[in-house]
């Protein structure tokens, strides 16, 4: 969908190359070749230790452009639905803000995207000390707030087996897009003003995903509700985990809504 001529918002946020454009135009940057991490005993039974472990992505240039390349493809996709042109920009940025991290896995998924994560080393409470107080003497108000978080192994489970369930199902290009459109449009955001009419949207998405998988797979009965339980999933997936894991290794710290604004705008 083109701006609307004359848009101040569209012609003060539009840059001639945008960020996330560059990485997918940049040629995938060499990485010096890692050890693997040494062998570690299994946590113990009922130790949740595991899966508080902070990790990176083993080869972040190279998930990170693919996770860019899902992003642009999702925005796309978004930006083709008839029924979300006719939203006010306001509108649809509320709705794009707040489902951009759901709507990428669900893209992760249905591209097939793998990628493989190696557990990092913290800084010791000491170290965090040192930082934060040569921080505060260089005048930093919240030191903490420079210091990325890095995901945990546990979030990065949930996003994986998010992903391996998608996979096991088999989902149709048709189910994904029935699926995209019953999370884009949420009627129940702060901040709507067609609450009624993206409601009205998301129940026909809910109701031709229906109706296609009655009529495809007749046999499987069960299929709309574990289709569903899909969807129950994406609610544990963390939109700061997956800027994190995917775009501050690549683009340092960004800002998603400065980026969804620009892409919304934008020519894709």
């Amino acid at each position: 969908m083109a701006c609307v001529a004359g848009c101040r918002c569209c012609t003060e946020r539009r840059r001639q190359s945008s960020i996330l454009y560059s990485i997918l135009k940049s040629e995938e940057q060499k990485e010096a070749a890692r050890q693997p991490p040494p062998p570690q005993e299994p946590p113990g039974p009922g130790c949740s230790c595991g899966s508080r472990r902070r990790v990176a992505l083993r080869s972040p240039q190279v998930a990170g452009k693919a996770a860019s390349a899902v992003l642009v493809k999702t925005l796309r996709f978004v930006k083709s639905v008839p029924c979300f042109q006719e939203l006010p920009l306001d509108e649809q940025l509320v709705l794009v803000r707040s489902c951009w991290a759901p709507l990428l896995v669900l893209g992760l998924a249905q591209e097939r995207v793998h990628f493989e994560t190696v557990e990092t080393a913290e800084p010791s409470m000491l170290q965090r000390i040192l930082t934060d107080r040569r921080q505060e003497q260089q005048g930093q108000q919240h030191p903490q707030s420079s210091s990325p978080q890095l995901p945990s192994a546990g979030e990065i489970q949930a996003i994986k087996g998010f992903l391996a369930k998608c996979w096991s199902l088999d989902i149709s290009t048709k189910e994904y897009a029935y699926l995209k459109g019953t999370v884009l449009f949420n009627p129940d955001l702060p901040g709507l003003q067609c609450v009624q009419y993206i409601q009205g949207l998301q129940r026909e998405a809910q109701q031709a995903l229906n109706e296609h998988v009655r009529l495809i797979h007749r046999g499987d009965q069960a299929r709309f509700a574990k289709l569903n339980v899909v969807l129950s999933l994406l609610r544990s997936i963390n939109a700061n985990v997956i800027a994190e894991l995917f775009f501050r290794p690549i683009i340092g710290t960004v800002n998603m809504d400065d980026m969804l604004l620009e892409m919304l705008c934008a020519k894709l």
